[in-house]
């Protein structure tokens, strides 16, 4: 940490922001843009070049509680707007983004490195989850139900839960942060958000957006600084009473463990380790599209990316050499050229754990088919790159790969290919690719993931129900079922006699 330069930037390619005041440095709490008391910051950096970007404060746990009070103090008044009130706010939120869309896939590209197309997506499915959930806030509807007693009606209806904790991660740092917050605020809770230290300029531009969509002051606050520091206080304050976290399974664990004294409503959307299953009926060139865009999208840094690639062996080599081509085609370099496909991973560490499971996988007996090793483009860009052969006993098949290897392994049957895929203690994501519609329903129903998705790789949107099985999460994000968890039951039972 070091003292905080105020809105100080580097990079000459912020130059091109059309609007300069989306580019923050300072926390936003309570309708202001506020330092640290102690005057500390942290770098944020370009990973494609390690260039500073800016300077970002950083709170101390004494001004994290006091952005709780804030949020407390906002919600009676938030919760107490019509639902059409608050939808008109979300729904003005939406379109600023919008309008904003080259402004923010450029800072994004900038933080986190992936592709400038890729960044311009993120904002288009971000945006979508504050227009989903500004029209779910006017559905929260009460229930009517059958009495089973004389001379009563029952009523339950939902209401908003309180104030909601966020920690967001680095991979998608806007989208994750709307997926979340907007559920929250439809619901009429207020929000204390804690992004990634590593991307928090992207939330700070959504502040910035929020607050000229009109949310009033405390609704929405986003708190820069040590995550320790921050999402511990979130933790330990019985006044936030629901924490939504995206992340690692490993630290989900620590936090649901710091909850347990507050008895927090817990959302968690935690590791994955997918399996892509391609049978030897598919299209081989729909085939190797799909692990295309499951295995290398955000340069392969995604909950979502197809870990495990199983292929039924009589199309094996016809995939690997199909699969390998498209593989060497892929473009390395700055997400800010137009043409990259693969961008720089987040940091050195990512680097070295991607290395650490080729090696493995290839002291294990796998065979490398191209890549594997660091990129010319720069320290923190890796090659894409294939396995085939791999051993079960081999890392990779094992952990979550955060980057751009692909791992291929050779099946025979269903039974044994739905027995293989369902080994792990993760269950997010599965994909299927066949020509069978029978098959495409056992396999729907046999795999233990909280989504399948057959014959294509993108399905995810403000419609549908985001989470996984076993340790890959608690709860949903998105669709009806994503503003639950930040709501209570209550039932009301009135007599009719009087």
């Amino acid at each position: 940490m070091t003292a905080l330069h105020a809105r100080a930037t580097y990079h000459e390619a912020l130059s091109r922001l059309t609007d300069r005041h989306l580019l923050r440095n300072l926390s936003y709490v309570a309708g202001r843009w506020v330092a640290g008391k102690a005057n500390q910051s942290f770098e944020v950096t370009d990973p494609a070049s390690s260039a500073t970007l800016a300077w970002v404060t950083s709170l101390d746990q004494r001004e994290a509680f006091e952005a709780i009070d804030a949020a407390s103090g906002a919600f009676t008044a938030w919760r107490s707007l019509l639902p059409q009130q608050r939808s008109s706010i979300l729904r003005r939120w939406h379109d600023l983004m919008i309008e904003a869309r080259e402004d923010l896939a450029l800072i994004m590209t900038l933080e986190q490195g992936k592709p400038l197309a890729e960044s311009r997506g993120e904002i288009d499915y971000a945006a979508g989850f504050i227009e989903w959930y500004a029209e779910e806030s006017k559905r929260i509807n009460a229930e009517s139900v059958t009495s089973h007693l004389p001379d009563a009606e029952m009523i339950v209806r939902r209401e908003a839960l309180g104030v909601v904790g966020i920690v967001t991660p680095w991979n998608f740092p806007s989208a994750m942060i709307t997926r979340k917050a907007a559920a929250a605020l439809a619901a009429g809770c207020t929000v204390v958000a804690h992004p990634s230290s590593e991307t928090p300029l992207s939330a700070l531009a959504l502040a910035e957006l929020g607050e000229r969509a009109g949310l009033p002051a405390g609704v929405f606050n986003v708190l820069t600084g040590d995550a320790a520091t921050i999402v511990g206080a979130f933790c330990d304050d019985p006044r936030i009473r629901a924490l939504s976290f995206t992340g690692s399974t490993e630290i989900g664990k620590l936090i649901a463990g710091q909850c347990a004294g507050t008895m927090k409503r817990l959302v968690m959307e935690l590791g994955g380790h997918a399996p892509l299953i391609v049978f030897d009926d598919a299209d081989l060139h729909r085939a190797v599209d799909i692990a295309i865009n499951a295995k290398f999208a955000t340069s392969g840094q995604d909950c979502l990316a197809a870990n495990r690639i199983f292929v039924q062996r009589p199309i094996m080599d016809a995939f690997v050499a199909a699969f390998a081509k498209r593989i060497e085609a892929l473009k390395v370099g700055n997400g800010l050229d137009g043409a990259v496909d693969i961008g720089p991973l987040m940091h050195e560490r990512a680097i070295a754990k991607v290395e650490e499971q080729v090696a493995d996988a290839l002291k294990h007996g796998a065979r490398l088919v191209t890549g594997g090793k660091r990129h010319a483009a720069g320290s923190l860009f890796y090659q894409p790159t294939l396995l085939v052969e791999l051993s079960p006993d081999a890392l990779i098949m094992h952990e979550e790969t955060f980057g751009p290897v692909a791992a291929v392994s050779v099946f025979d049957s269903e039974d044994e290919v739905v027995a293989r895929a369902n080994d792990t203690e993760y269950g997010l994501v599965a994909y299927v690719v066949t020509a069978n519609g029978a098959r495409q329903m056992r396999l729907g129903r046999a795999l233990e993931y909280g989504m399948v998705a057959i014959n294509r790789a993108k399905i995810t949107g403000g419609p549908i129900p985001f989470g996984g099985w076993k340790q890959s999460g608690l709860g949903r994000e998105g669709s009806r079922h994503g503003i639950e968890a930040f709501t209570e039951l209550k039932y009301l039972c009135v007599d009719t006699t009087a």
